[in-house]
C-alpha cells in the first residue's frame, strides 16, 4: 500500500502481508504436495478471506508422533496464524507475528530456531493487498479525508496453480493447563516475505498498477516446487545453507487484478471475493 508523504511525494506504508485466501480441498492439496498424512476430521473449510489469528492449513515434514519411527513424514497440518515463540511467556504477540522478513528470518530471536528446523509451507489461492488511489490520496493531503478509501487487490499466480508460501512454524505451551489438556500446546505459524517485484506483472488489469511493487513493498515469498523438498526438509538446519532457498522466483509469474472492497471486512467470506472487477471501484483508481 502507498500514501502521500508530508512533501506530496509517495511514500510507502503499511509493512505487511496480512490477509489471504486459501479454497484448496485437502484432497486437492494432498496431490500437489505429495503429502502422505492427514486427518479429514481435522481439515478446514474453504477460506476466502484468511486474517490473523484463523487456523490455517499447513504443509510440513515432520516424524510421526508416537510411530516409533524418526522418518519425517510430510503432513497436512492446522496451525494457528501468529507465531508465539516457544519461550514467550504469553501467546499475546502472535497476532502482531504473523510475517517474518526474508532478510532477516535467519538471525531474529523470534524466527531463527524455527528456521533452522520448522519449516513449513502455507498453501494459498493468493493473497490480497490494499492501494490508496490517487484521487483519495489527494484529498488525505488537502485535509477533505482523514481515512482515505482503499482498493483491495488479488495476487495470484498467473497460470492458476497454487500459491505455496514459505512459512515457518513453531510449538508453544500453555503451562496454566495440564499436559493431557487438548489445549495445552499451540501449534502456530508465520508468512515469510520479500521485497515485492518490481518487473511487470505477468498478467497486469487495464487500469491499475503495472507491478507488484506498485501495491505493495511486500509480498510473500513465494516457494517454486523444485524447492518445495529442500524448504520442507528437517534435516536441513544450517541457516547459510538455506539462505539460497530465500531467494525471490522468477518474475513475470503472477497476475493482480481489482476485486470488491467487501474483503475488507474480515466477517465476509465467499469466493465473491475473488470476482475480479472490470476497473477498480470509484474514487480508488490507481
Amino acid at each position: 500500500m502507498r500514501g502521500r508523504g508530508p512533501g506530496g511525494g509517495r511514500g510507502r506504508v503499511a509493512v505487511m502481508c496480512g490477509r489471504y485466501a486459501a479454497s484448496r480441498s485437502p484432497e486437492d492439496l494432498a496431490g500437489v504436495f505429495e503429502i502422505e498424512k492427514w486427518d479429514p476430521e481435522e481439515t478446514l473449510a474453504p477460506d476466502w478471506n484468511v486474517a490473523p489469528t484463523k487456523e490455517v492449513h499447513a504443509v510440513l515434514d515432520r516424524p510421526l508422533k508416537d510411530a516409533g519411527d524418526p522418518r519425517p513424514v510430510r503432513q497436512l497440518r492446522r496451525l494457528r496464524w501468529g507465531l508465539v515463540p516457544s519461550w514467550s511467556k504469553t501467546p499475546e504477540g502472535g497476532a502482531r507475528m504473523i510475517n517474518a522478513r526474508a532478510e532477516t528470518v535467519h538471525e531474529k530471536p523470534s524466527y531463527r530456531r524455527a528456521f533452522a528446523s520448522r519449516r513449513c509451507i502455507l498453501p494459498a489461492d493468493g493473497y490480497f493487498e490494499w492501494v490508496t488511489g490517487s484521487a483519495e490520496r489527494d484529498l488525505e493531503v488537502e485535509g477533505k479525508r482523514k481515512r482515505p478509501r482503499k482498493q483491495p487487490y488479488f495476487v495470484t499466480p498467473a497460470d492458476g496453480s497454487v500459491f505455496a508460501m514459505a512459512g515457518l512454524y513453531e510449538f508453544w505451551r500453555d503451562r496454566t493447563l495440564p499436559d493431557e489438556h487438548p489445549a495445552a500446546w499451540w501449534v502456530t505459524c508465520s508468512v515469510i516475505t520479500t521485497e515485492a517485484e518490481t518487473a511487470p506483472l505477468g498478467t497486469a488489469p487495464e487500469e491499475g498498477p503495472r507491478a507488484l511493487a506498485d501495491i505493495h513493498p511486500r509480498m510473500p515469498l513465494m516457494l517454486t516446487p523444485d524447492r518445495w523438498d529442500a524448504w520442507l526438509d528437517p534435516s536441513r538446519t544450517n541457516a547459510e545453507e538455506l539462505r539460497p532457498l530465500l531467494e525471490p522466483p522468477p518474475t513475470g509469474l503472477m497476475r493482480a487484478y481489482p476485486v470488491s472492497t467487501a474483503v475488507s471486512n474480515v466477517r465476509n467470506n465467499g469466493p465473491e471475493l475473488l470476482k475480479e472487477l472490470p476497473a477498480p471501484e470509484e474514487g480508488t483508481l490507481f
